[in-house]
C-alpha cells in the first residue's frame, strides 16, 4: 500500500528549491521528511504487538527498498524523494497488519499514519523553511570565506 500526499500552496519553497542545486534541494526534502517521519515509526512501534520483539525492531525510517519492493514499487519521477516507514524486509508486518486466514489482522502502520498525519503534513512548510534558511546561510559563510581569501 502506498500513500501519496500532495501539498498545494508551497510555491515560494518550491521557488527557493529551484534557486539550490539540484542535489541540495533533494538533500533537503530527504531530511525533512525523515524527520517528519519519525513520529510515525515511533507510533507504530507503540502500536506493534510484541512477541518477540522481530517486528518491533524491524520499523523503521528509510529512502530505501529491498530488492523485491523496489521490483513492485512503481518508479519515481527522477526529481522526486521518497521516504518509507514500515517494517521494511520483515514479511511479518504484512501479515500482522492484514492478518491471514489464521491469524486476525492486528493493524498498527495505518492507525500511526492516521495519529500522526497532522503533525506530519503542519511542519513541513516550517521545517523546510528553516532547512533552507540554514543552507543560504552556509553559503553566504563559504563565499565571504572565500572572498577574504581572495
Amino acid at each position: 500500500m502506498s500513500i501519496t500526499i500532495r501539498i498545494e500552496g508551497l510555491k515560494e519553497v518550491q521557488a527557493a528549491l529551484r534557486d539550490l542545486p539540484k542535489s541540495t534541494g533533494k538533500n533537503i526534502m530527504r531530511r525533512v521528511l525523515i524527520a517528519r517521519a519519525e513520529p510515525v515509526a515511533e507510533a507504530a512501534r507503540a502500536l506493534v504487538p510484541v512477541d518477540k520483539g522481530n517486528l518491533l525492531a524491524s520499523i523503521n525510517v528509510s529512502t530505501r527498498l529491498t530488492r523485491r519492493q523496489r521490483g513492485l514499487h512503481r518508479k519515481p519521477h527522477r526529481d522526486d524523494v521518497e521516504v518509507h516507514v514500515g517494517p521494511g524486509a520483515n514479511p511479518a508486518g504484512h501479515f500482522q497488519e492484514f492478518g491471514t486466514s489464521r491469524h486476525p489482522a492486528q493493524p498498527f502502520m495505518r492507525p500511526a499514519w492516521d495519529r500522526t498525519k497532522a503533525g506530519v503534513i503542519e511542519g513541513l512548510k516550517e521545517d523546510l523553511w528553516a532547512e533552507i534558511e540554514k543552507v543560504l546561510e552556509r553559503r553566504a559563510r563559504r563565499a565571504a570565506r572565500k572572498a577574504a581569501k581572495g
